[in-house]
């Protein structure tokens, strides 16, 4: 696959990756670390259909009820249990890699059957020849299918968890991340809609984990450490680009483009050398520099500002 392509359909996988991480950052305001054991939990339970001959629409889905299975579990220890979320997450986190490892019976998985992508990348070759030209370079038309089929997921994914916010559920999910108090003064279990949202939140990272599995052909259970880092510098670079807005759709969209964007420039980096042993920390910086950066820059404003009128 040509390493535009494979960007750009790698970054559509994790922007569902995103919209679970936003939902547990910016909607409960919990960075939710179970995700680091569902993405490859989904990627786990999918290898493993599809090996014993599930088909992979079913496969796919299945990774997916588990992620969601996984972060209820997260939320009833938080709610039930008076257990920190944190410290929740990090509980099933942990108890994940186990229960990955026994899932797929080794440390990793390869997948040598059709998945959700077989069915796209034969339509693009049969529409497209064998190769087509983009941008004046011959690709494998199988990739295009690929792409579309990713895209379409990523739209799908972004378009219902967008619709779901602004229904009466998804406001009162809403409001139990802003005001919780007022919320349980009108009656409203915050209890279920924490572990309704964590739910959620895990099982589109499963299904993240899941796509990214059969895109690559192969499922590790090391494949989650880090995520949701990587979800964290999509969710804080789609806010930095979209800027502080009230719409909910606005919101979801700019955390799709802040996935895609960071995978562009992770492509652009390791393509001016940088070692992917680094890539990790690169990682972690740019997401302590979106943190920190837009604080002082303002603080530094106030400060030039201060000195100005002072003087």
């Amino acid at each position: 696959m040509s390493l535009l392509l494979a960007t750009l359909a790698i970054g559509l996988v994790f922007s569902i990756l995103a919209l679970g991480v936003f939902l547990s950052f910016r909607v409960y305001q919990m960075p939710d670390i179970t995700a680091d054991g569902s993405f490859p939990l989904g990627a786990a339970v999918t290898a493993r259909l599809l090996r014993d001959g599930h088909g992979p629409v079913a496969a796919t889905a299945a990774g997916a009820a588990c992620g969601l299975a996984a972060g209820a579990i997260t939320g009833v220890i938080h709610v039930r249990f008076k257990v920190n979320a944190l410290l929740a997450g990090i509980l099933v986190m942990t108890a994940l890699y186990s229960v990955n490892l026994r899932v797929m019976g080794a440390s990793n998985l390869p997948i040598n059957a059709d998945t959700v992508f077989t069915g796209a990348e034969r339509a693009a070759r049969d529409a497209l020849g064998p190769e087509v030209r983009i941008l004046g370079r011959t690709v494998p038309s199988g990739d295009v299918g690929l792409l579309a089929a990713a895209l379409l997921a990523a739209a799908a994914s972004t378009t219902l968890l967008a619709l779901f916010l602004k229904t009466e559920l998804g406001a009162a999910m809403r409001a139990t991340g802003d005001n919780a108090r007022m919320l349980r003064a009108l009656g409203t279990s915050t209890d279920r809609m924490t572990v309704l949202g964590l739910a959620m939140s895990n099982g589109l990272v499963a299904l993240a984990g899941s796509l990214f599995a059969q895109m690559q052909a192969f499922a590790d259970a090391q494949m989650g450490i880090g995520v949701i880092v990587l979800g964290l510098a999509s969710v804080i670079l789609g806010q930095t680009l979209v800027g502080p807005v009230r719409s909910v759709t606005l919101a979801v969209v700019g955390a799709v483009m802040g996935a895609v964007l960071f995978r562009l420039l992770v492509a652009i980096a390791i393509r001016m050398g940088l070692d992917a042993n680094d890539l990790k920390l690169v990682t972690a910086v740019v997401v302590l520099a979106a943190i920190v950066g837009p604080g002082w820059i303002q603080s530094m404003a106030r400060r030039r500002g201060g000195g100005h009128a002072s003087a």
